[in-house]
């Protein structure tokens, strides 16, 4: 077995052995009349600006993620302090996990067969330790709500429920549904995603956050 199927057979079974995260249809989006779409620009906008100025935060849960042969669930831990994350999946039943960390210019993932594995792309980095395409340095962005950074990612469309809210987003040929959000939010802190569905071609990625950690000290 080559080390990159080794990886993916304990990433794949790590994976089946936690809950499942099941799915849930899209938000209805609407055709906002034109003073109706600039205040809801206006407020993605602004809530945007809180997040981003965080200097750090996290979320807890559950993911399941697919590339069109292989995927499962497993319980997710991401940290995130400005561009900089640390993501452990973990199985709890089973103990297996790996641990993702790095920045924009390297990334390391740990606790699959074959020892460690650095590169400067973690996209690829997953890509060739475990076959998923999982897109992290948006991914960060996008769990909160966010549009990913334009010039590393290219430009975000964005499309509205009837009363405004954000339901989705598509960038760097993803898709992005928001399906539930938090019905109250912490302090100044703006209300976050709690059911998000992610999807480019094959791959899909679903996930339901827990607990949002918007003032997390614990950073990468």
């Amino acid at each position: 077995m080559t080390p990159r199927l080794a990886c993916l057979a304990l990433l794949a079974g790590a994976l089946a052995a936690c809950s499942s995260v099941p799915e849930r249809p899209p938000a209805r989006t609407a055709v906002l009349a034109p003073e109706a779409r600039l205040a809801a620009e206006a407020r993605l906008a602004e809530r945007e600006s809180v997040v981003r100025a965080l200097p750090a935060y996290g979320f807890a849960g559950r993911v399941a993620m697919s590339n069109g042969r292989d995927g499962g669930n497993g319980r997710l831990d991401w940290r995130q302090s400005g561009a900089s994350f640390s993501v452990a999946l973990t199985a709890p039943v089973t103990r297996q996990s790996w641990r993702l960390t790095g920045d924009p210019d390297r990334a390391r993932i740990e606790g699959l067969d074959g020892g460690p594995r650095e590169d400067s792309d973690v996209v690829r980095l997953l890509w060739e330790a475990t076959g998923f395409d999982i897109p992290v340095a948006a991914l960060a962005a996008w769990a909160a709500g966010m549009r990913a950074e334009p010039a590393r990612f290219g430009e975000a469309e964005v499309e509205f429920t009837a009363d405004g809210q954000l339901a989705r987003l598509r960038q760097n040929g993803w898709t992005i549904d928001y399906l539930d959000w938090q019905s109250d939010a912490a302090g100044s802190v703006p209300a976050l995603p709690v059911r998000i569905n992610a999807a480019r071609e094959a791959a899909r990625v679903r996930l339901i956050v827990d607990a949002w950690m918007p003032d997390s000290s614990d950073t990468p």
